[in-house]
C-alpha cells in the first residue's frame, strides 16, 4: 500500500454523490407510489411464504447485487408480507400508521447519525430531547423539576420505572439487588394489564412471581379495594411491596385505572405510583379529553409512547419521573473514555441504554408541526372513528362490552355470527380489515381500535361490512 494514500470507500457502501441523488429520487417516488398501493390494498399479508423462504436463500452474500435491485425486491416484499399497520382499515394493536413528520425525522437521525448517550457528543440532540420531554411532562402537570428520556418502548420505559422503585425502596438495592430486601418484593398491576410486565420482573432481578395481578371492578379497571387487600395481605405474609402500576389505556379494552384511589394507596403504604400511559397518555394532547387523565400528576413517573397514538414511527417512548435523583443512582456509571460524565445531563448516565438513537426528533417534529392542537385533534379524531364504528355497529345488532375513552371498542356479535376468534380469522383473511379477538370480563370480543390519523367513513362502512359477512 502507498503510504501516502487509503484505498478508495468501497463504492457500494458510499456512492459518489450524483449516484445517492439518483437512487434517493428513486427510493422516494417508490416509497410513495407504493404507500398509495398499501392505502387501497390488503390489510393482511399476502406474500407465498415458501416462495419468499426460497427467494431469501438466493442472498447467499457471496456476490454483490445493484443495490437497486435489492432495494426493490425488500420493497416489495415488505408491501406483501406484513401487516399492513400503514392501511386506513387496519384497527388492530395500538401501531399507528406514522405521521409525515416523524418519518422525517427518520431520514434526518439516519443521515446525521448522532449518539445521544453523551451531551458532549451531541449537545444539539441531547438538549432537544430533554426539551420535548418536559413538554410532556408539562401537559402532565408535573411541575417544572420533572425529569426523564425517550426509550425503544413501553417496557423499557417501564423497566426503568420498576428499577426506580425498587432503588427508592432499599438504599442497598444499586449495589447488592435483590439481596438487599429481607423478603420477596412485590408489586401491582390490574388483571388486564400489558403481560410485558411479566418479563420486566425476570429482566430486574425480582422474579415473576413479584408481579401480583389485581382483580378488575367489572368494568375493566383496577379494583382499589382488592389492591389495598393484597398490599396488607403480602405484608403479612412477609413479603415487601415496591410499586402500584395503574394503566391508563389497557392493551385488551383501553380502559383507565382509578388513579386518584391508586395515589392515595401508594401514599398510605409508601409505594411508588407508576403510571403505564403507553397508549392513552395521549389524551393529554386534547384539551377537551385529557380529564380522562385526571389524577396523574399525582404519579411518581408515567410512560407514554409516542409511538402509538401520538403517530410517531416505531420506537419512541417516553419515561418522565419527579424524581430525577432516582434515575442517577439507578443508571449511575463511571468511565473515562465518554465525551463527558454529567450526571442528570448525559442520558448514558439516567437511562437503561447506552449507544442510543435520536428518537426524539421524531415527537419534536411533529409537536413543531401541528402544535398541540394538532396533535389533540388527531386524538379527538380517533375517538370520533370509534364513536362511528360503535353507532354502526350497534344499528346491526352489535352489543358494546367496554366503555372506553381511549378510541377502543370492544365489541360482541350477534349469536348468529358465532365464535369470536372464528369471526375475526374470516375478517383479517378477507384483507378488508384488520381486528383482533380478546376477553374483556370473562366474554370473548371483537377488540377495535383507532390507530390511523386517515381512516376515513368509508374505511369504517368497510370494516362493519367484513364484520357483519357482506
Amino acid at each position: 500500500m502507498n503510504p501516502e494514500s487509503l484505498p478508495e470507500p468501497i463504492p457500494a457502501l458510499f456512492p459518489d454523490d450524483s449516484e445517492r441523488n439518483r437512487i434517493g429520487s428513486w427510493l422516494t417516488g417508490e416509497l410513495e407510489a407504493a404507500r398509495r398501493r398499501i392505502q387501497l390494498g390488503s390489510v393482511a399479508p399476502t406474500v407465498d411464504v415458501k416462495k419468499f423462504r426460497s427467494e431469501l436463500e438466493a442472498f447467499d452474500f457471496s456476490q454483490p447485487r445493484p443495490l437497486e435491485e435489492a432495494l426493490r425486491w425488500a420493497m416489495a416484499r415488505m408491501e406483501s408480507g406484513i401487516v399492513q399497520m400503514t392501511n386506513p382499515r387496519y384497527f388492530g394493536l395500538f401501531n399507528p400508521g406514522a405521521s409525515f413528520p416523524s418519518q422525517c425525522a427518520d431520514q434526518i437521525a439516519a443521515t446525521f447519525n448522532p449518539q445521544l448517550a453523551s451531551s458532549g457528543s451531541s449537545p444539539v440532540p441531547v438538549a432537544l430531547e430533554a426539551h420535548v420531554v418536559k413538554a410532556v411532562a408539562r401537559r402532565a402537570s408535573f411541575g417544572e423539576e420533572a425529569t426523564g428520556h425517550f426509550a425503544t418502548g413501553g417496557s423499557e420505559a417501564n423497566y426503568t420505572a420498576l428499577l426506580c422503585a425498587l432503588t427508592a425502596a432499599h438504599p442497598k438495592f444499586a449495589a447488592d439487588g435483590a439481596r438487599a430486601f429481607a423478603g420477596p418484593v412485590r408489586f401491582y398491576t390490574s388483571r388486564d394489564c400489558h403481560i410485558a410486565w411479566l418479563k420486566i420482573a425476570h429482566q430486574a432481578g425480582i422474579g415473576r412471581n413479584a408481579l401480583r395481578l389485581i382483580d378488575t371492578d367489572g368494568c375493566g379497571r383496577m379494583d382499589p379495594k382488592a389492591l389495598l387487600g393484597a398490599i396488607i395481605e403480602d405484608r403479612a405474609a412477609g413479603a415487601l411491596p415496591v410499586m402500584v402500576a395503574a394503566t391508563a389505556g389497557t392493551t385488551g379494552a383501553g380502559m383507565i385505572d382509578p388513579l386518584h384511589a391508586c395515589a392515595d394507596i401508594a401514599r398510605q403504604h409508601k409505594l411508588w405510583l407508576h403510571v403505564d400511559a403507553a397508549w392513552g397518555g395521549a389524551l393529554l394532547a386534547s384539551d377537551r379529553l385529557r380529564g380522562a387523565l385526571d389524577g396523574i400528576n399525582r404519579a411518581d413517573s408515567i410512560t407514554i409512547d409516542a409511538h402509538k397514538w401520538f403517530a410517531t414511527t416505531m420506537g419512541c417512548a417516553i419515561f418522565i419521573t419527579t424524581r430525577a435523583e432516582l434515575l442517577s443512582e439507578a443508571f449511575n456509571a463511571s468511565t473515562t473514555f465518554m465525551p463527558s460524565s454529567v450526571s442528570g445531563l448525559d442520558p448514558y448516565l439516567n437511562t437503561v441504554q447506552w449507544s442510543r438513537r435520536f428518537v426524539g426528533l421524531r415527537l419534536f417534529l411533529s409537536l413543531a408541526a401541528a402544535g398541540w392542537e394538532g396533535l389533540g385533534a388527531h386524538v379527538e379524531r380517533g375517538v370520533a372513528v370509534i364513536e362511528r364504528t360503535k353507532e354502526a355497529l350497534l344499528a346491526t345488532g352489535w352489543s358494546i362490552a367496554n366503555d372506553s375513552p381511549a378510541a377502543v371498542l370492544n365489541a360482541i356479535p350477534p349469536p348468529q355470527f358465532g365464535e369470536v376468534r372464528a369471526l375475526v380469522r374470516r375478517v383479517v383473511a378477507s384483507g378488508r380489515a384488520w381486528v383482533a379477538p380478546t376477553t374483556f370480563e370473562g366474554v370473548d370480543v371483537v377488540r377495535i381500535c383507532a390507530t390511523n390519523g386517515e381512516t376515513t367513513l368509508e374505511d369504517v362502512n368497510a370494516l362493519v361490512e367484513a364484520l357483519n359477512g357482506r
